[in-house]
């Protein structure tokens, strides 16, 4: 099948990119411009970059136009910095998404798959781990932003036939996690350590989150191209809870050392605990998720110790990643 990959170039991209090339797809990345991929890509003739503005809907168009699927992982905030500036995550999120589906409908795409925030679009959970039916009441426009998309995919299927899948993922990691972005603690925290700088944690590192390989996401994508049950919404995460502390812990196990942290003040948006509940993409998928969390960290830190010799590193932005 003929995929466009909305932010193919970032982390989660790069990899679904490869994958689905792996599997015969033909591949188009729409990126912004001069981006470098967080993940070097294969040459490969089923392969198109597309550069363009998300938000100026002839590029967008040209973007969809000859697809079946798309896979939507472009997000222009991120949770922290959402708060600061609600206006803009809708204006750059939800509304180049809406324009994104316009072009879809009218281009006679198939099926659209969007990377949600399972960390964020529940918001303080009353029970954990937490079902696809708990409630949503997101602590932050970024979480709002992916659930309001959420429903616009639920409508244009209602209206317009468009078929749609949604995951809702956990805290995602893995090669090409750029340490420098302002996402993804275990990145940041393993580069900290490899280098002994101290590693600042926001309140007393109790704070509980769901971390889950990247290519265990990346199989979830894969397996939801050719889904065609009853349910929308799937959880994907590893089941399974680690506190700030733990994975310092396991970080420190990892590079054979001691690491030194400093506590900082907690912040407003942070949620106490978000463990996911995958029973759903389990049993109706064929999904769970296979990387043991102590390998994905050591295939992390790999990929950090073979990047030094890369004076782009520190340079380059991480791309586009859900929670």
């Amino acid at each position: 099948m003929k995929c466009l990959v909305l932010g193919g170039g970032g982390f989660m991209g790069s990899h679904l990119s490869r994958a689905l090339l792996e599997q015969g797809h033909g591949v188009r990345i729409f990126e912004r411009p001069n981006l470098k991929p967080a993940e070097a890509l294969p040459h490969d003739k089923a392969l198109e970059w597309l550069e363009g503005d998300f938000l100026n809907e002839e590029d967008v168009g040209q973007a969809v136009a000859g697809c079946e699927i798309i896979f939507h992982l472009i997000s222009t905030t991120l949770p922290k910095s959402s708060n600061d500036n609600p206006v803009y995550d809708v204006e750059s999120n939800l509304i180049g998404t809406l324009h994104m589906l316009e072009a879809a409908r009218n281009a006679g795409v198939r099926k659209v798959l969007f990377a949600s925030s399972g960390g964020t679009v529940y918001g303080i959970p009353r029970e954990v781990p937490i079902k696809e039916s708990h409630p949503t009441d997101p602590v932050c426009s970024y979480g709002i932003g992916k659930l309001a998309i959420e429903k616009y995919l639920h409508l244009y299927h209602a209206l317009h036939g468009l078929d749609y899948c949604v995951l809702r993922i956990g805290n995602p990691f893995g090669e090409g996690q750029r340490p420098t972005a302002a996402q993804g603690a275990i990145a940041v925290f393993l580069n900290k350590a490899r280098h002994g700088e101290v590693i600042e944690v926001w309140g007393d590192g109790t704070v509980c989150r769901d971390y889950i390989y990247v290519g265990d996401v990346v199989r979830a994508f894969l397996k939801t191209m050719s889904y065609s049950g009853e349910h929308r919404l799937f959880n994907i995460g590893s089941g399974e809870g680690r506190s700030l502390n733990d994975l310092i812990a396991a970080i420190a196990s990892l590079v054979g050392r001691p690491v030194t942290r400093k506590y900082l003040p907690g912040r407003s948006f942070d949620v106490p605990t978000n463990v996911l509940d995958i029973s759903r993409a389990k049993t109706f998928l064929g999904w769970r998720p296979e990387t043991l969390f102590r390998d994905g960290l050591s295939r992390t830190l790999k990929w950090l110790d073979d990047q030094r010799r890369d004076p782009e590193l520190d340079a380059v932005p991480l791309g586009r990643l859900a929670e």
